[in-house]
C-alpha cells in the first residue's frame, strides 16, 4: 500500500512557537451560496422586484417596437408593421433638409448644456465646501434646491410671465428708456433662455452628489498639503478635485448618454414656429412627425438613429476617460 504523504512541518517562529494550522474551509457550490443568500436576505432582494418590473415593462419591452423603423406601419394595423421596407425611412431622413436643421440644433443645445450645466454644480459644490458658517451653507443649499421640485409646466409659466412683453424683464428695459424685446418670438434668444432656465432649475440639485463625494476625502490630506505650504486654491486643485474625480467621470459619462435628448418637455412648452430655426431639436421633430402627423415608422427610424449616436458617445467618452484619467463607468 502506498503511504499517505506526510504534510510538511510548519516553520517555527523566532520565539520557538509554531504557527497554528488554519482550519479547513469547505468549498460550497456557488448555487448553494446564492440560494442561502436569497433565503437569508429575501426582504432586501424583494425591494428590487418593482424596479425590475418597471424597467422590463417600460424600458425593455417597448424596444420590440423599433422594428417598425424597418417596416411600413399604419395606425390600427399590424402591431409590427405591414411590410418590410428595409432602410427606406433611414434614407428618407438622411435626405431631409429639415432633419439636418434639427440635428444641428440638437448638437448645439447639447454642447451648450454640457459646457455650462455640467461644471456649474461642481463649482457650486466646491464653493459650498469652503463655507464654514453652517447656517449660511444650509440656507444656500435650500434656496438652490427648490427650483428642482418645480414642475416643468410651472417653470415654463414662469419663463412666459418673466419674458413676455409686459413681463418683469421688459419693464426693466422700458424703465431705462429702451423698447421692449419679444424674447420668446425671436429665435436668437431661445438658446440663452433655455440654458439659463436649465441652470437655474438644476444647479442646486446637481451639487448633492458632489457634496457627498467631498465628505469621503481624508482630512489628513488637507493637513499634509497645508504643511507643504499649499494655499486653498492648491489644496482644491491637488486634493479636492482628484478626490471627487470618480464622481465627475461617472456623471460625465451618464450626461453624455442624454446628450442628444436635450430637454424635450421644456422645449416643447416654450418654443413656437417663430423659433423653430434654433429651438427645434430631434425630440420635438419626432413628436411632430410621429404623434401629430401619425408617421410612426419615420419617427421610429429617427429615434433609433438618435439612440445609436447616444450609445456611441457613451462608449467613446467612457473609453477616453479610462485611458486619460484612469477612471471609467465600467
Amino acid at each position: 500500500m502506498a503511504l499517505a504523504a506526510t504534510p510538511e512541518p510548519l516553520k517555527p517562529r523566532r520565539d520557538g512557537s509554531v504557527y497554528p494550522e488554519p482550519p479547513a474551509t469547505p468549498i460550497r457550490p456557488r448555487s448553494h451560496t446564492w440560494r442561502r443568500a436569497l433565503r437569508r436576505d429575501w426582504q432586501l432582494y424583494s425591494l428590487a422586484v418593482l424596479p425590475l418590473v418597471f424597467f422590463l415593462i417600460f424600458r425593455y419591452l417597448p424596444m420590440a417596437g423599433n422594428v417598425i423603423a424597418f417596416r411600413r406601419y399604419f395606425p390600427g394595423g399590424n402591431l409590427f408593421g405591414e411590410e418590410w421596407v428595409g432602410l427606406q425611412y433611414f434614407m428618407m431622413f438622411l435626405n431631409d433638409p429639415t432633419f439636418w436643421r434639427v440635428f444641428t440644433n440638437t448638437l448645439i443645445l447639447g454642447s451648450l448644456t454640457l459646457l455650462f450645466l455640467f461644471p456649474a454644480p461642481i463649482i457650486l459644490a466646491l464653493l459650498l465646501n469652503e463655507v464654514r458658517t453652517r447656517y449660511l451653507k444650509r440656507f444656500v443649499q435650500t434656496i438652490s434646491y427648490l427650483p428642482h421640485f418645480l414642475s416643468i409646466v410651472v417653470v415654463a409659466g414662469i419663463i412666459f410671465q418673466t419674458l413676455s412683453i409686459d413681463g418683469v424683464v421688459n419693464q426693466a428695459i422700458q424703465a431705462t428708456g429702451n423698447e421692449p424685446i419679444p424674447f420668446l418670438r425671436q429665435s436668437e434668444w431661445f438658446r440663452t433662455i433655455y440654458i439659463s432656465s436649465e441652470m437655474w432649475q438644476t444647479l442646486g440639485w446637481g451639487t448633492i452628489l458632489y457634496l457627498a463625494a467631498l465628505t469621503t476625502i481624508d482630512p489628513n490630506l488637507y493637513e499634509a498639503a497645508r504643511i507643504d505650504g499649499a494655499n486653498r486654491w492648491k489644496q482644491t486643485w491637488h486634493v479636492t478635485l482628484p478626490g471627487i474625480r470618480p464622481t465627475i467621470v461617472t456623471l460625465l459619462v451618464l450626461n453624455t448618454g442624454t446628450f442628444m435628448a436635450v430637454g424635450f418637455e421644456k422645449i416643447l412648452l416654450i418654443y413656437n414656429p417663430l423659433t423653430y430655426e434654433t429651438a427645434d431639436v430631434i425630440a420635438t421633430y419626432v413628436y411632430r412627425v410621429g404623434v401629430q402627423s401619425g408617421f410612426f415608422s419615420y419617427a421610429a427610424a429617427i429615434g433609433m438613429f438618435e439612440a445609436l449616436i447616444g450609445l456611441i458617445l457613451v462608449f467613446s467618452v467612457n473609453a477616453i476617460a479610462r485611458r486619460t484619467v484612469g477612471t471609467s463607468l465600467w
